[in-house]
């Protein structure tokens, strides 16, 4: 095993409304995947918080919005290096049920600088992390089965 990987445990929220995606901007500050991508909301799991309780208070810090229900859907893993830091990143991906509200960034200096819901017919994987393409692909089959 290599010394020098950090490892994380993140959980993000795929929300759908209308056709749209709810997508967060990565920032300079973004530790892992590289700034100007669009990125699910969410992130790291602090010690002893729950993961839902995390994804709760990640998408209000990077989207204003409040979580009104969560259902684990997959958990996959990245490998990415940043900073010269090697991640091995371990994503749990959650559909969510979003409580109403305008879409607000409130967390200062964080990972995110912009959120937005985007038409899932404009969505294009040079465009998004590697965690967001996943989610769309995700979504994409989820799609097709029914």
């Amino acid at each position: 095993m290599d010394d020098d990987v950090q490892t994380r445990v993140s959980a993000y929220a795929i929300a759908v409304e209308e056709e749209q995606l709810l997508l967060a901007r990565l920032s300079d500050a973004s530790p892992i995947f590289a700034p100007g991508l669009w990125h699910l909301p969410g992130g790291g799991i602090d010690p002893g918080e729950q993961p839902v309780e995390a994804l709760a208070r990640e998408l209000l810090e990077e989207t204003g919005l409040e979580l009104a229900a969560a259902q684990l859907l997959d958990a996959r893993t990245y490998a990415a290096q940043r900073h010269g830091v090697n991640w091995s990143l371990t994503a749990l991906f959650y559909a969510v049920d979003l409580k109403a509200g305008a879409l607000a960034v409130t967390e200062i200096d964080g990972s995110i600088d912009a959120a937005v819901w985007t038409p899932l017919a404009d969505l294009r994987d040079s465009m998004l992390s590697p965690a967001a393409s996943d989610a769309l692909r995700m979504l994409q089959s989820t799609r097709t089965e029914h």
